[in-house]
């Protein structure tokens, strides 16, 4: 182990490089570099407003980005901060002292209450520049307004309710509208709904707010000087706008739930931070004189709405008899207490203040401090000047604040998108885990840190917590990129031999069952996981090697079954006589190799169930390579075994019908050894003819003949086509069986008589029967009496044969009368021929002497001319200019030749007396004469009519037009 640690921290060494200054002061090395290259923004950044009022500044109000500011006695300021040139002034134009007391700005800036110190109370809204007076809330100084923003609108503000500073609380609406708003009074009702007390009688409402939870139930807050009291009560649904009068009805005759405190400030003040536009405020702040109450809002609550309440008490140099708080601010994760000349900030994890900002003096004292919900901006003024504070990356520390309070989940939370800071609470929350005991939860989180692997390691090493080791070590390789290789053997071979000791030492403890079950199934997923797949199947030498080492074949088999190490896995089952286990494992991946390697071994103890997988894979295997294992098994198993053997190969030739003469010939030596019977079907079945033959007839002519199948033996000589062989064999088997092979060959009359005559010789000499050697006569045309004679013994008397001999002289004599017949009628038609030549030569035609060629329609005996026996009459060079075209090659050539012959002969003689007969005259020997030539010219050119002959039908589909004469005929008729 200590090895391989050694090993994984060399090679982290090369691949992370640790700066000197880090690693010598014992930094924990984090990997991430956090250089600020500019000064960071603090998060509370102020700015002043360019803006110099010309009367000091009374109240400010700010909301939905309307900002409202009261100037001296008589002036309102409206400022749209999204159109900051461009300001509006409303005159108030009051005559009398009265001046401005409070100013109260609803959520959606277009509602504003200006409270006078002479109980009165104004009302302006956003779209005019009128001021109204609210005459039904005369007699009354308005302390707070709780404003409704469920129900309210840019004209109408819904029922809201109104904190004066005698302790009552009143419902009122006020409704403005462009048609009435000069005839009518803009509130509409005022009335009484609750008045609050202290110990001392009726104390003034500092504050009001209204939140609506679940199921239609209102929350309403309601603070005096030591109290924050709180109404809970639900609204009947369509009844919203009847106001909250049940709420406080049910309180009329108790007081309600109520928080205080003895200390006073004279007056208290509470804020709310709303994390979204148009949602309900999460968290709150009471700022009294004990200090500050921060909680949370959880409006599932059925009593009240305040959770995680805790009082964070002032600083230290905040004296409330001197320099008390004016004004409070809440934001997310601080609240801002304005002070006379300073603000300061103080975180609601810890109460620790985080931020002050001192305001110099030529400023003025600050008055009121107030924030704008909708853009999270908070507003700061004294009667000089005003003030912006943008909050910006409000939680960027607030991951140390949980971190060093141990809520790791909400600093991890805080720092996600930051990780070296994750890095740091990682190894907090680890280094926290591991001093409580809580290993497992320990090495999770050091996993994922930067810190020096070999260090936490060694930490687990030496507490003897191999579980969380193995823990670390899985998260580590779980983080591992794939590029580093190197560490990912590593931890894979160090895992793998951690497993297989944790498995061995609970594996004898009965005890441990179910951790030993629990930790097996995690080792069986650790090597199956397909990220480790890559790595394994590179380093599976050195897991098997380790598996070995422990003696854990069981694992072993796993982890080649997932490398597709079926080889393996089938020799494993084979070693322990686990045959079936293996014949599964060749079926279930159906490996043609593993079935060809495997095969001799399991098919002598299962070989039914072999060849039933070995039929299953069809025509996957080649059933040559599973030969040797059948002949191996053949020659020591029983006859029973054996059958094993024929059925698959039956099953290749029957029905993969498969060709190849190495399965058919072994076939047919199973068929020889063990089943006679279906030998000789076989053959019969594969024909006689030898080219579609797929077993070696040679072959199988000598296996069966060791054998003895004799009639097998025939089948193959008929194959063959030596039959005198078939016939000598088939003659010791049957007669009726060589009788079959004599008539085999048909085209050869001579063999089937030589045949025939081997089988009667056989019956006569060997069998000594004649009757049945007659019977071969009647079964063979071939033989007659006289060839089977000789055969007989001298002392066989002529009775046995007889019949025999008389039918043979009845087929000569009738066989004679046959000749003379034919020889008759030979006689007779030889003498009709002479007649019909005898009659050809006397037959002659007639030609008129008007007669015309029917080629040229010339008159047709100005030239030598042709007479058909159709009519049809041809001058001679007519004809041979008709026919010549017509005539093959070869008879063109003799025509020509003919025709020069004739024209040699032709030639005048210088003697003026033509001897007589002289065209019979020989022209000289080995000559022709010149009445041959003209009768062979005559054969080829007479020889049928052009018009009536077969010339005229050849020539049907010829066109009447030559195609290369068409052009030239057309223009001639145009």
């Amino acid at each position: 182990m200590a090895s391989i640690l050694d090993e994984y921290e060399d090679s982290l060494h090369r691949s992370v490089s640790v700066p000197q200054s880090r690693a010598a002061v014992g930094i924990p090395h984090s990997g991430y570099v956090n250089a600020r290259l500019e000064k960071e923004t603090p998060i509370f950044n102020k700015q002043r407003i360019d803006f110099a009022p010309p009367e000091k500044i009374n109240s400010l109000v700010v909301s939905s980005n309307q900002l409202c500011m009261s100037l001296g006695k008589d002036t309102l300021l409206r400022i749209d901060l999204g159109k900051p040139d461009e300001p509006n002034q409303v005159e108030l134009g009051r005559k009398d002292e009265a001046k401005v007391y409070k100013m109260f700005l609803d959520h959606t800036g277009s509602h504003l209450l200006i409270a006078l110190n002479t109980s009165e109370c104004l009302y302006l809204n956003r779209s005019v520049q009128k001021v109204r007076a609210l005459s039904r809330w005369k007699g009354h100084l308005i302390e707070s307004v709780g404003w409704n923003k469920f129900l309210g609108s840019e004209t109408n503000t819904g029922p809201i309710l109104v904190g004066t500073s005698q302790g009552q609380i009143y419902e009122a609406e006020i409704s403005v509208s462009e048609g009435s708003l000069f005839s009518t009074n803009p509130d509409q009702y005022f009335r009484q709904v609750y008045t609050l007390e202290e110990e001392s009688g009726p104390a003034p409402v500092c504050c009001l707010e209204i939140e609506r939870g679940l199921e239609g139930k209102f929350f309403i807050i309601a603070t005096t000087r030591k109290r924050l009291f709180q109404f809970v009560g639900k609204v009947p649904e369509g009844t919203e706008q009847q106001g909250f009068s049940s709420i406080f009805a049910v309180h009329a005759d108790h007081l309600p739930s109520f928080r205080e405190f003895p200390a006073n400030l004279g007056f208290s003040e509470i804020a709310f931070y709303t994390p979204k536009l148009r949602s309900n405020p999460r968290s709150f702040a009471w700022m009294m004189g004990n200090g500050v109450l921060y909680g949370t809002l959880d409006y599932s609550r059925p009593d009240s709405i305040l959770s995680d309440e805790r009082v964070w008490v002032y600083p230290p140099d905040i004296d409330i008899t001197v320099n008390k708080p004016i004004s409070i601010v809440l934001t997310q994760f601080h609240f801002l207490l304005l002070l006379p000349d300073r603000v300061k900030a103080v975180c609601t994890l810890n109460g620790q203040v985080v931020f002050q900002d001192l305001f110099l003096e030529k400023f003025g004292l600050l008055t009121r401090m107030i924030k704008d919900p909708t853009v999270q901006q908070i507003w700061i003024h004294t009667e000089k000047v005003v003030f912006r504070y943008h909050v910006q990356r409000e939680s960027r520390d607030v991951w140390k604040m949980y971190m060093n309070m141990n809520k790791f989940d909400l600093a991890k939370e805080y720092c996600k998108d930051r990780p070296e800071c994750l890095d740091i609470v990682l190894a907090k929350e680890a280094e926290h885990c591991f001093q409580n005991k809580r290993y497992l939860d320990s090495a999770k989180c050091y996993a994922l840190t930067q810190n020096y692997f070999e260090e936490i390691a060694l930490k687990f090493i030496e507490a003897k917590q191999e579980e969380a080791l193995m823990e670390f070590l899985i998260k580590k390789l779980s983080n591992l990129k794939p590029s580093e290789k190197t560490q990912t053997t590593l931890l894979t071979t160090w895992l793998t031999e951690l497993y297989l000791n944790w498995l061995g030492i609970l594996q004898g403890d009965l005890s441990q069952r179910n951790l030993y079950l629990d930790t097996r199934e995690k080792f069986r997923t650790f090597l199956s996981s397909p990220k480790n797949k890559d790595c394994l199947f590179n380093n599976r030498a050195s897991i098997y090697e380790l598996l070995a080492s422990h003696g854990d074949t069981e694992h072993m088999v796993y982890f080649a079954v997932i490398m597709q190490d079926y080889e393996r896995v089938v020799a494993h089952h084979c070693q322990h006589d686990e045959y079936d286990e293996a014949l599964n494992v060749l079926s279930r991946h159906r490996d043609e190799k593993l079935f060809y390697k495997f095969s001799p071994v399991l098919i002598q103890h299962i070989p039914k169930k072999v060849v039933d997988a070995w039929i299953s894979m069809g025509s996957r295997l080649d059933a040559r390579n599973l030969i040797p294992a059948l002949v191996n098994y053949s020659q020591s198993a029983s006859t029973q075994q054996i059958n094993e053997a024929i059925r698959y190969m039956e099953f290749c030739v029957y029905q993969l019908e498969e060709t190849q003469q190495a399965i058919h010939n072994y076939l047919l030596s199973l068929y020889a050894l063990c089943r006679p019977d279906s030998l000789l079907s076989y053959l019969e079945q594969a024909g006689t003819n030898p080219n579609r033959i797929h077993y070696d007839l040679k072959y199988a002519l000598r296996l069966c003949a060791e054998h003895g199948h004799h009639r097998a033996c025939v089948h193959i000589y008929k194959v063959m086509e030596l039959y005198e062989e078939a016939v000598d064999l088939a003659l010791q088997v049957d007669v009726d069986l060589a009788k079959s092979c004599a008539d085999l060959p048909e085209d050869d009359e001579e063999l089937r008589k030589k045949l025939w005559l081997k089988i009667a010789r056989h019956v006569v000499q060997e069998e000594k029967d004649v009757k049945k050697a007659m019977a071969c006569l009647s079964s063979c045309a071939l033989l007659k009496i006289e060839d089977v004679l000789p055969f007989f013994p001298d002392f066989v008397t002529i009775d046995h044969f007889k019949e025999a001999i008389c039918n043979s002289l009845e087929d000569y004599n009738k066989h004679i009368e046959e000749l003379k017949r034919e020889m008759e009628e030979a006689t007779q038609s030889a003498k009709r021929i002479r007649e019909d030549i005898q009659e050809m030569r006397n037959k002659y035609g007639s030609v008129e002497p008007q007669e015309k060629c029917a080629a040229c329609d010339f008159p047709l005996l100005n030239r030598p001319f042709y007479l058909f026996l159709c009519g049809h009459m041809f001058h001679y060079d007519c004809l041979l200019q008709a026919v010549f075209p017509n005539l093959p090659a070869y008879k063109q050539a003799k025509l020509e030749d003919l025709q020069k012959k004739l024209a040699a002969t032709s030639q005048p003689s210088k003697s003026h007396h033509r001897p007589k007969d002289a065209d019979t005259i020989s022209l000289g020997k080995g000559q022709q004469s010149r009445e041959q030539i003209k009768a062979d010219i005559d054969d080829i050119v007479a020889a049928e009519c052009v018009y009536c002959g077969e010339l005229m039908i050849r020539s049907i589909d010829k066109p009447f037009i030559d195609p290369q004469k068409y052009e030239e005929e057309m223009q001639s008729w145009l």
